[in-house]
């Protein structure tokens, strides 16, 4: 009895399908070439998409990556293990102002979304670049002061020694002396000979000091001060120098006067 049941269903659905549908049609055709493909392939994508690939990304499991720039590496190490993150460190580059072992970049930048297990690339400092102290001995002053430059040093106090047995106007010695290694940027002062007079000097810097700081200084170089011009500046506390009429290592005659142009708030 449940036998006969059973086929009439069947008999009466497909009765129903080639009613509808009818054996040979092109609605037949279109349904089952076209309309079925495409149902099916849209079940495939959406268990693809919304339950295979949150299940292999672990889709939800996302979080801001944190900034672990200007920090030593070793204190970094410790928040990325708490994180389940690696790293690696991709580069080093002399930073100055910078200790070794600064994280100076990161790669994802901070803010990104990351997963536990992701590996981070950091660039670190190697620290403040050290350079020799070229020989500088035997000179002149302006040679002297193109090869600091070249080395990427610059030109500290000029000072002067009186010697009938060493060449006159060369530099004696460089302090710190020759071959010792200082950060880039720094200053190297000279030792210069000037023979048995003491008729000449050079000419210090004075820019960015207050008009008695450098009258002073001017002072100590057996200079004077010239005529002073005032500028209105904001940007400088009143009294300030901001321009000098001789470049900083200039040779100049004792006694000479040295213009000087001075900041002015009104």
């Amino acid at each position: 009895m449940a036998q006969i049941s059973a086929s009439r269903f069947r008999q009466k659905r497909t009765n129903f399908w080639s009613r509808i549908f009818p054996l040979g049609s092109l609605q037949r055709k279109f349904v089952l070439w076209i309309v079925l493909p495409l149902l099916i392939l849209f079940i495939c994508y959406w268990l693809f998409n919304d339950v295979v690939m949150p299940i292999v990304t672990r889709h939800g499991d996302e979080f801001t990556l944190p900034d672990f720039t200007n920090q030593p590496i070793t204190q970094a190490q410790l928040k990325l293990k708490d994180l389940h993150l690696n790293y690696k460190i991709s580069s080093e580059e002399f930073s100055p102002g910078k200790e070794r072992g600064i994280i100076l970049k990161q790669f994802p930048a901070a803010g990104t979304k990351v997963k536990s297990g992701r590996r981070l690339k950091f660039v670190t400092s190697l620290g403040q670049k050290l350079v020799p102290i070229p020989d500088l001995a035997g000179l002149s002053v302006r040679q002297a002061i193109l090869n600091l430059e070249t080395a990427g040093l610059k030109l500290g106090e000029i000072a002067w020694a009186f010697s009938d047995t060493l060449p006159e106007k060369v530099v004696v010695f460089s302090y710190p002396n020759a071959g010792t290694e200082i950060p880039m940027g720094s200053t190297v002062n000279l030792m210069v000979n000037r023979g048995r007079a003491s008729k000449f000097t050079f000419m210090p810097n004075v820019v960015g000091l207050t008009l008695d700081e450098a009258t002073k200084r001017l002072e100590d170089k057996a200079l004077k001060v010239g005529i002073v011009t005032y500028r209105i500046n904001e940007n400088y506390l009143p009294e300030t120098v901001l321009e000098q009429s001789e470049e900083k290592g200039t040779e100049l005659d004792v006694g000479t006067e040295i213009d000087l142009v001075v900041s002015s708030t009104e």
